[in-house]
Protein backbone atom coordinates (compact mmCIF):
# COMPACT_ATOMS: atom_id res chain seq x y z
CA UNK A 1 0.00 0.00 0.00
CA UNK A 2 1.48 3.32 -1.06
CA UNK A 3 1.05 6.36 1.21
CA UNK A 4 0.40 8.63 -1.82
CA UNK A 5 -1.91 7.72 -4.69
CA UNK A 6 -1.95 8.97 -8.26
CA UNK A 7 -5.42 10.51 -8.07
CA UNK A 8 -4.56 12.66 -5.06
CA UNK A 9 -1.38 13.89 -6.76
CA UNK A 10 -3.31 14.78 -9.91
CA UNK A 11 -5.90 16.69 -7.88
CA UNK A 12 -3.21 18.53 -5.93
CA UNK A 13 -1.33 19.71 -9.02
CA UNK A 14 -4.51 20.64 -10.83
CA UNK A 15 -5.13 23.05 -7.95
CA UNK A 16 -1.56 24.36 -8.10
CA UNK A 17 -1.48 24.86 -11.88
CA UNK A 18 -2.93 28.41 -12.06
CA UNK A 19 -0.55 29.78 -9.42
CA UNK A 20 2.43 27.44 -9.62
CA UNK A 21 4.81 29.82 -11.40
CA UNK A 22 4.03 32.70 -9.05
CA UNK A 23 4.29 30.61 -5.88
CA UNK A 24 7.20 28.32 -6.70
CA UNK A 25 9.03 29.90 -9.66
CA UNK A 26 11.51 31.93 -7.61
CA UNK A 27 11.71 29.47 -4.70
CA UNK A 28 12.76 26.58 -6.93
CA UNK A 29 14.93 28.64 -9.30
CA UNK A 30 18.34 27.69 -7.78
CA UNK A 31 17.55 23.98 -8.00
CA UNK A 32 16.17 24.38 -11.50
CA UNK A 33 19.33 26.11 -12.71
CA UNK A 34 21.55 23.50 -11.05
CA UNK A 35 19.59 20.61 -12.58
CA UNK A 36 19.79 22.08 -16.08
CA UNK A 37 23.54 22.72 -15.74
CA UNK A 38 24.13 19.15 -14.52
CA UNK A 39 22.06 17.67 -17.34
CA UNK A 40 23.80 19.71 -20.01
CA UNK A 41 27.21 18.83 -18.61
CA UNK A 42 26.29 15.12 -18.67
CA UNK A 43 25.29 15.40 -22.32
CA UNK A 44 28.64 16.82 -23.35
CA UNK A 45 29.52 19.60 -25.80
CA UNK A 46 27.60 18.11 -28.71
CA UNK A 47 24.27 18.15 -26.90
CA UNK A 48 21.98 15.26 -26.14
CA UNK A 49 18.45 14.02 -25.62
CA UNK A 50 17.00 14.92 -22.23
CA UNK A 51 13.83 13.62 -20.61
CA UNK A 52 12.32 15.93 -18.01
CA UNK A 53 9.80 14.10 -15.86
CA UNK A 54 7.48 16.38 -13.93
CA UNK A 55 8.00 19.20 -16.40
CA UNK A 56 5.00 21.00 -14.89
CA UNK A 57 4.33 24.38 -16.49
CA UNK A 58 7.60 24.18 -18.43
CA UNK A 59 9.57 26.68 -16.38
CA UNK A 60 12.83 24.87 -17.18
CA UNK A 61 12.34 24.50 -20.90
CA UNK A 62 13.56 27.92 -22.15
CA UNK A 63 16.79 27.57 -20.15
CA UNK A 64 18.10 24.51 -21.99
CA UNK A 65 20.58 25.23 -24.78
CA UNK A 66 18.93 24.69 -28.15
CA UNK A 67 21.43 21.96 -29.07
CA UNK A 68 19.64 19.66 -26.62
CA UNK A 69 16.47 17.83 -27.58
CA UNK A 70 13.91 17.81 -24.78
CA UNK A 71 10.90 15.62 -24.04
CA UNK A 72 8.71 16.75 -21.14
CA UNK A 73 6.24 14.61 -19.22
CA UNK A 74 3.82 15.34 -16.43
CA UNK A 75 0.90 13.61 -14.75
CA UNK A 76 -1.11 16.84 -14.59
CA UNK A 77 -2.95 17.89 -17.73
CA UNK A 78 -3.61 21.44 -16.40
CA UNK A 79 0.11 21.93 -15.72
CA UNK A 80 1.07 20.55 -19.11
CA UNK A 81 -1.35 22.86 -20.93
CA UNK A 82 0.63 25.78 -19.55
CA UNK A 83 3.89 24.18 -20.65
CA UNK A 84 2.55 23.84 -24.21
CA UNK A 85 1.62 27.53 -24.27
CA UNK A 86 5.14 28.41 -23.11
CA UNK A 87 6.75 26.24 -25.80
CA UNK A 88 4.64 27.80 -28.54
CA UNK A 89 5.05 31.38 -27.31
CA UNK A 90 8.84 31.10 -27.03
CA UNK A 91 9.25 28.99 -30.19
CA UNK A 92 11.16 26.26 -28.38
CA UNK A 93 11.75 24.09 -31.42
CA UNK A 94 14.16 21.82 -29.54
CA UNK A 95 11.27 20.50 -27.44
CA UNK A 96 10.39 17.26 -29.22
CA UNK A 97 7.18 16.69 -27.33
CA UNK A 98 5.12 17.13 -24.17
CA UNK A 99 2.85 14.38 -22.91
CA UNK A 100 0.72 13.33 -19.97
CA UNK A 101 2.33 10.19 -18.58
CA UNK A 102 2.68 8.28 -15.33
CA UNK A 103 6.33 8.35 -14.21
CA UNK A 104 6.08 4.78 -12.93
CA UNK A 105 5.02 3.45 -16.34
CA UNK A 106 6.83 5.40 -19.04
CA UNK A 107 5.58 4.61 -22.56
CA UNK A 108 9.07 5.21 -23.92
CA UNK A 109 11.72 3.02 -25.49
CA UNK A 110 14.56 1.51 -23.51
CA UNK A 111 17.88 3.38 -23.57
CA UNK A 112 16.51 6.35 -25.50
CA UNK A 113 17.76 9.33 -23.43
CA UNK A 114 21.16 10.65 -22.40
CA UNK A 115 19.83 12.23 -19.21
CA UNK A 116 16.65 11.99 -17.15
CA UNK A 117 15.84 15.08 -15.07
CA UNK A 118 13.22 15.04 -12.31
CA UNK A 119 12.82 18.19 -10.22
CA UNK A 120 10.69 18.04 -7.08
CA UNK A 121 9.16 14.78 -8.30
CA UNK A 122 10.50 11.78 -6.43
CA UNK A 123 8.74 12.64 -3.14
CA UNK A 124 5.46 13.19 -5.00
CA UNK A 125 5.03 9.80 -6.70
CA UNK A 126 3.33 6.77 -5.13
CA UNK A 127 6.28 4.44 -5.75
CA UNK A 128 9.63 6.29 -5.81
CA UNK A 129 11.70 3.14 -6.31
CA UNK A 130 9.55 1.91 -9.20
CA UNK A 131 9.76 5.36 -10.76
CA UNK A 132 13.54 5.37 -10.50
CA UNK A 133 13.62 1.92 -12.10
CA UNK A 134 11.78 3.39 -15.08
CA UNK A 135 14.27 6.26 -15.28
CA UNK A 136 17.12 3.76 -15.50
CA UNK A 137 15.30 1.72 -18.14
CA UNK A 138 14.91 4.64 -20.56
CA UNK A 139 18.44 5.91 -19.91
CA UNK A 140 21.28 5.05 -22.26
CA UNK A 141 24.27 3.17 -20.81
CA UNK A 142 26.59 5.72 -19.24
CA UNK A 143 23.75 8.23 -18.87
CA UNK A 144 22.73 10.18 -15.79
CA UNK A 145 19.66 10.75 -13.64
CA UNK A 146 19.51 14.26 -12.17
CA UNK A 147 17.15 14.83 -9.25
CA UNK A 148 16.43 17.98 -7.31
CA UNK A 149 14.33 17.32 -4.27
CA UNK A 150 13.57 18.00 -0.66
CA UNK A 151 15.43 15.45 1.46
CA UNK A 152 14.22 14.85 4.99
CA UNK A 153 16.43 15.74 7.93
CA UNK A 154 18.03 12.82 9.74
CA UNK A 155 17.84 14.37 13.20
CA UNK A 156 17.02 17.51 15.14
CA UNK A 157 14.08 19.86 15.17
CA UNK A 158 13.61 19.85 11.41
CA UNK A 159 13.11 16.09 11.43
CA UNK A 160 10.43 16.35 14.11
CA UNK A 161 8.72 19.13 12.19
CA UNK A 162 8.77 17.09 8.96
CA UNK A 163 7.31 14.06 10.70
CA UNK A 164 4.55 16.19 12.22
CA UNK A 165 3.84 17.92 8.92
CA UNK A 166 3.74 14.66 6.96
CA UNK A 167 -0.08 14.20 6.92
CA UNK A 168 -0.63 17.75 5.65
CA UNK A 169 2.17 17.36 3.08
CA UNK A 170 0.48 14.27 1.66
CA UNK A 171 -2.73 16.21 1.17
CA UNK A 172 -0.67 18.76 -0.79
CA UNK A 173 0.75 15.94 -2.94
CA UNK A 174 4.22 15.19 -1.53
CA UNK A 175 6.20 13.61 1.34
CA UNK A 176 7.94 15.91 3.82
CA UNK A 177 10.08 13.27 5.57
CA UNK A 178 11.73 11.46 2.63
CA UNK A 179 15.21 10.19 3.75
CA UNK A 180 18.32 10.16 1.58
CA UNK A 181 18.93 6.56 2.69
CA UNK A 182 15.90 5.52 0.66
CA UNK A 183 17.70 6.62 -2.51
CA UNK A 184 21.04 5.04 -1.63
CA UNK A 185 19.36 1.76 -0.70
CA UNK A 186 17.48 1.75 -4.00
CA UNK A 187 20.74 2.30 -5.93
CA UNK A 188 22.44 -0.50 -4.03
CA UNK A 189 19.58 -2.93 -4.71
CA UNK A 190 19.34 -1.97 -8.37
CA UNK A 191 22.99 -2.70 -8.98
CA UNK A 192 23.25 -0.90 -12.33
CA UNK A 193 23.46 2.64 -10.95
CA UNK A 194 25.57 4.50 -8.43
CA UNK A 195 25.30 7.82 -6.64
CA UNK A 196 27.61 10.36 -8.28
CA UNK A 197 26.83 13.44 -6.21
CA UNK A 198 24.65 14.91 -3.51
CA UNK A 199 24.86 18.70 -3.31
CA UNK A 200 22.82 20.95 -0.96
CA UNK A 201 20.83 23.69 -2.68
CA UNK A 202 20.06 27.17 -1.32
CA UNK A 203 18.44 28.14 0.91
CA UNK A 204 19.62 26.26 4.01
CA UNK A 205 20.13 22.94 2.25
CA UNK A 206 16.51 21.80 2.55
CA UNK A 207 16.76 20.73 -1.10
CA UNK A 208 19.52 18.69 -2.71
CA UNK A 209 20.76 18.00 -6.22
CA UNK A 210 21.41 14.26 -6.55
CA UNK A 211 23.04 12.59 -9.56
CA UNK A 212 23.03 8.90 -10.40
CA UNK A 213 25.14 7.33 -13.14
CA UNK A 214 24.04 4.26 -15.10
CA UNK A 215 26.72 1.69 -15.82
CA UNK A 216 28.26 2.09 -19.26
CA UNK A 217 27.81 -1.52 -20.25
Amino acid sequence: MHDIDRESVERAYARWAPVYDAVFGAVFAPGRRAAIAAAENACGPGGGRILEVGVGTGLSLPAYARKHRIVGLDISQPMLRRAKVRVAAQKLTNVEGLAVMDAEGLALQDASFDVVVAQYVITAVPNPEGTLDEFVRVLKPGGEIVLVNHIGAESGLRRWFELGFAPAARRLGWRSEFPFARLTEWASRHGNVRVLERRPMPLFGHFSLIRFGKAAG
